[in-house]
């Protein structure tokens, strides 16, 4: 058994049993990872995969386990090395970060600014995505930490530690009958609901940055606002804004007085629940200094002791009720 095959394997089973997707993925060639699938079951003396002819089509149920065990054993693999470049080479890495656009634009420029000044000879690697796709970059190994705020559920394989908590403001026109009725600091706490769902909405795309939190207080007041546009990037949501086209309702750190200064910002803390950023990591994953450096950065709550104390508790319930601990001491700061 090579881990080499192991690869090959797991592989193959996250891109849908598509064997020339897999050999793609891995720089290789098809009939070479087919081969080596099949030298490891040999050697096993079990399937991994059904097949019909050349084509595979689900994965046998001894498959199942073993491709369990797999990722677990090349996540020791990937820990291996980690410890051996941590002790041989303590200020190189590279650190791979999937997330949102608000998040990269808005959140990460000054953690990744600082980052960069304290650990020059590390790589930064930023990837965008949905939500899911987000959680999925981390599930499999392709990022080393998510940075989220929606759709949880999607990350429950991971180890999510709450970074900030957020809200949202509406942003208008100077002309526009809401900045005249609730522009300005005085004003500040006086908007309502039913105020803004008196004009067309323009904001996030479902599932992004929080708008299940905006969903939800439009609804708990029996308002269904005129969502005529909706985008996952705050800049294309001031755009349209600026157009004309409706009220945008984005998150707060989105609006800059320097750049935004067209636009008038009415806050809108009080008409929503707050949200939380999370920053997530594989279970059972060894975190390089660098690695526990920047989650301390991005959220200077957390200590390193106490990243390294939720990193290493592998019970899932344990963990949970430690996580809930550093929410509920976020919530009053």
């Amino acid at each position: 058994m090579k881990l080499r095959q192991l690869h090959y394997i797991l592989e193959v089973a996250k891109r849908g049993l598509n064997v020339t997707a897999a050999a793609d993925a891995l720089f290789t060639s098809q009939p070479g990872v087919s081969k080596q699938v099949r030298l490891l079951e040999d050697e096993l003396g079990v399937d991994i995969f059904v097949r019909n002819g050349k084509h595979l089509v689900e994965i046998t149920p001894a498959g199942k386990r073993i491709i369990e065990y797999t990722e677990r054993l090349l996540l020791e693999a990937d820990n291996i090395r980690n410890v051996a470049e941590e002790f041989r080479e303590t200020h190189r890495g590279e650190l791979t970060l999937a997330t949102t656009h608000t998040q990269a634009r808005y959140a990460l420029p000054k953690v990744i600014q600082g980052f960069r000044k304290a650990w020059p000879q590390v790589t930064l690697h930023l990837h965008q995505g949905s939500p899911q796709q987000i959680a999925k970059m981390a599930v499999d190994g392709t990022a080393d930490f998510a940075v989220a705020t929606e759709a949880l559920e999607h990350f429950a394989p991971l180890v999510m530690l709450p970074c900030y908590h957020w809200n949202r403001s509406v942003l208008v026109l100077p002309d526009h009958p809401l900045a005249k009725a609730f522009g300005g600091a005085a004003n500040k706490g006086k908007l309502s609901l039913a105020d803004i769902a008196a004009h067309p909405v323009i904001t996030y795309t479902f599932g992004f940055t929080g708008r299940s939190k905006l969903d939800q207080a439009f609804a708990a007041h029996g308002l269904k606002p005129d969502v005529v546009l909706t985008a996952v990037d705050a800049d294309v949501i001031k755009t349209y804004v600026r157009l004309g086209l409706g009220v945008g309702i984005v998150a707060s750190m989105a609006w800059d007085p320097a750049i935004d200064h067209d636009l008038v910002q009415i806050s809108a803390e009080h008409l929503f629940e707050p949200s939380t950023t999370h920053i997530g990591f594989r279970q059972g994953k060894f975190l390089r200094g660098y690695m526990v450096d920047f989650i301390t950065r991005f959220a200077p709550h957390l200590s390193r002791e106490t990243v390294q104390e939720v990193a290493e508790i592998i019970e899932p319930d344990a963990r949970q009720r430690r996580v809930q601990e550093i929410v509920a001491r976020l919530q009053m700061m």
